[in-house]
């Protein structure tokens, strides 16, 4: 399975996105609503990576708009980045769920399906051309640095990479989910963390 026959060669981001909305990469578009495209400045500086849109980006076609996003936006407006100037995107561009009831909850993205998408990202990658890529949590990680690279041992500094695309900046940090997910007394810390984390970004561009 792979996007790559769907990825146009020519134009800008606004030109991936209108085919990004008809790719049959893998299987997920088949129960999603629509595909959720990256979203932002196409010339931003500091490009954004999530793990896939949930519910709420996945009903309004757009990343990072759902409680995670909040998230992301408060801890963006402290760490001093204006997000218009940002681009976010996820590695994965279909909702991954499994039906309870009438809710459908998220389910971790396989490796055939981050595999598949990332013609996507590398092409977002190539278009945008940022200083620096941030990747939040584990599967963004996957996506581009390989399955042995750890979050939690190399988060919050910035490095360069060798990658298929050529050699880029990264610093990786937790994905604002986990924050959500974090007992009540570690929550506070987590979210401090974060935001240390993305002021650590915004200073290297």
């Amino acid at each position: 399975m792979s996007a790559a026959e769907w990825v146009p060669q020519d134009g800008g981001v606004a030109e991936l996105k209108a085919a990004a909305q008809g790719c049959h990469g893998c299987e997920l578009w088949e129960e999603a609503t629509q595909t959720v495209f990256g979203a932002g400045s196409p010339d931003a500086s500091i490009l954004l990576v999530g793990e896939q849109p949930g519910d709420v980006e996945d009903q309004r076609g757009l990343p990072f708009v759902g409680p995670a996003g909040k998230v992301l936006q408060k801890a963006l407006d402290e760490a001093g980045a204006d997000r218009s100037t940002l681009y976010v995107t996820n590695a994965v561009k279909h909702f991954r769920f499994t039906w309870r009831g009438k809710r459908r909850l998220h389910q971790t993205p396989d490796t055939s399906n981050v595999v598949a998408c990332r013609p996507w990202l590398e092409a977002e990658i190539q278009r945008v051309h940022p200083q620096l890529v941030v990747v939040l949590g584990a599967t963004a990680a996957k996506s581009l640095l390989g399955s042995a690279f750890r979050v939690t041992k190399e988060r919050g500094v910035v490095f360069e990479r060798d990658t298929p695309i050529g050699r880029l900046r990264f610093l990786a940090t937790i994905h604002p989910s986990a924050i959500l997910r974090m007992d009540p007394e570690a929550r506070d810390q987590g979210y401090a963390d974060f935001v240390t984390d993305l002021r650590t970004a915004v200073a290297a561009v």
